[in-house]
């Protein structure tokens, strides 16, 4: 069972300097409660040893881009703690399916194999869903618990305390995360999201974010990311 004590959370030195300050406030105790409870008596997702992957596989220091989804897939075997990602071996779904498309077209790279994005995270980039758990089979069913106060102080901390991270915000619900970041430190991506939705409306393809991310990284003297 996932344990709310603080010191096995885990997380790196860096952000655990970064967040104790919210692993000490009284929502979250009440947020490690309530994941207790639903992982001791339903199935979630990810698996409780990957709840703070995004943290463990991109270290604080080395956040260089930020893209931020809503909450886990909610199938078997999909969610592996990074927004977007899954596991080796796991069907591609639709929305990855898209982002990988949209790299094939922007920069020329062949559509990948594996749908893990963990190759993304240990170069800097991180996969940050607003809500990190989820009840099998129930979209939605770990929001508005207490994960969106937790998520919103980490982009606000990598707001204030690191510079000119590559914020990439994809549909409505991340583009409202716009406001807790400093567009004058930092720059901004915005598109519509990679759902079937939004991008057979046209909202998602020939973004470039791929490519674009990667100029300014790149103007700004920093390794480029290899999608």
């Amino acid at each position: 069972m996932f344990n709310a004590n603080f010191m096995d959370i885990n997380l790196s030195e860096g952000w655990e300097r970064q967040l104790k300050e919210e692993f000490d406030k009284p929502y979250f105790k009440d947020l490690m409660n309530f994941v207790d409870k639903e992982y001791a008596e339903n199935t979630c997702y990810p698996n409780a040893t990957d709840i703070f992957a995004a943290f463990n596989h991109c270290s604080f220091e080395n956040t260089k881009v930020v893209i931020i989804g809503q909450d886990p897939y909610h199938g078997p075997n999909q969610a592996n703690g990074l927004c977007f990602s899954v596991k080796d071996g796991i069907k591609h779904p639709p929305s990855l399916i898209n982002i990988f498309k949209e790299i094939e077209s922007d920069t020329g790279k062949q559509y990948p194999e594996s749908g893990n994005l963990e190759r993304w995270a240990k170069q800097g980039v991180l996969l940050l869903n607003a809500t990190l758990t989820v009840r099998a089979h129930e979209a939605g069913s770990h929001q508005k618990k207490g994960w969106e106060n937790f998520t919103d102080a980490v982009i606000s901390i990598l707001s204030k305390n690191i510079e000119h991270v590559i914020f990439i915000l994809w549909g409505g619900f991340a583009k409202k995360k716009a406001k807790l970041i400093d567009s004058k430190k930092h720059s901004l991506l915005l598109s519509g999201h990679p759902s079937p939705l939004s991008a057979n409306r046209g909202y998602w393809f020939n973004n470039q974010h791929f490519s674009s991310c990667n100029k300014i990284l790149k103007d700004l003297g920093n390794k480029i990311i290899t999608w």
